[in-house]
């Protein structure tokens, strides 16, 4: 999935307690990516790492650096997603409830990765099992990925001018009826 949906994805599911959540889950949603192949995009522009070549489609894994793939794994495990989240919960007395947007992240990104092209190391470190899920980038999964995201935010949207217009009608009710 690309990481602006993962991005909104996360934000609908676990950042719409108010706005700073919503923007702390969006930007959780996208990390996983940001963190590995982020780091290979700022690192081909300064000439450190060689750009792979996207115009073909997936380009062979060969030609992405390891240190891509170990950041993947890092980031792309759910183990190591619940062993950051219960940490950062112990530290902190409280969950931090935005960090689910990890979670899905690497959820969604399960079946919707094939061999092809980085499969998700949802256990890793302790196995490197991988499910052979289906590409992203095909028609099918896209067009459903966008119509369901756009209904979400839909709704979502409609939900905070409906409670904003609820808040201003309740303030305004008292002040006329004693006007009255």
């Amino acid at each position: 999935m690309d990481f602006i949906s993962h991005g909104l994805w996360g934000s609908i599911a676990f950042g719409r307690r108010n706005r700073s959540s919503f923007w702390l889950a969006f930007a959780i949603g996208m990390a996983p990516d940001l963190f590995s192949f982020g780091v290979l995009y700022v690192a081909a522009t300064f000439g450190l790492s060689p750009k792979p070549d996207f115009s073909r489609g997936t380009p062979p894994e060969s030609t992405i650096p390891p240190y891509v793939h170990h950041l993947y794994d890092y980031t792309h495990s759910f183990v190591i997603f619940l062993l950051v989240f219960f940490l950062i919960w112990l530290v902190l007395k409280r969950p931090v409830w935005e960090l689910g947007a990890w979670g899905l992240h690497i959820l969604a990104d399960m079946p919707l990765h094939s061999y092809a092209f980085f499969p998700t190391p949802v256990l890793w470190p302790f196995s490197d099992w991988k499910f052979d899920g289906w590409q992203w980038t095909t028609p099918g999964i896209l067009i459903t990925n966008f119509a369901l995201l756009s209904l979400l935010y839909t709704w979502y949207i409609r939900q905070l001018f409906l409670a904003k217009k609820r808040a201003k009608t309740q303030i305004t009710s008292p002040r006329e009826t004693l006007g009255r």
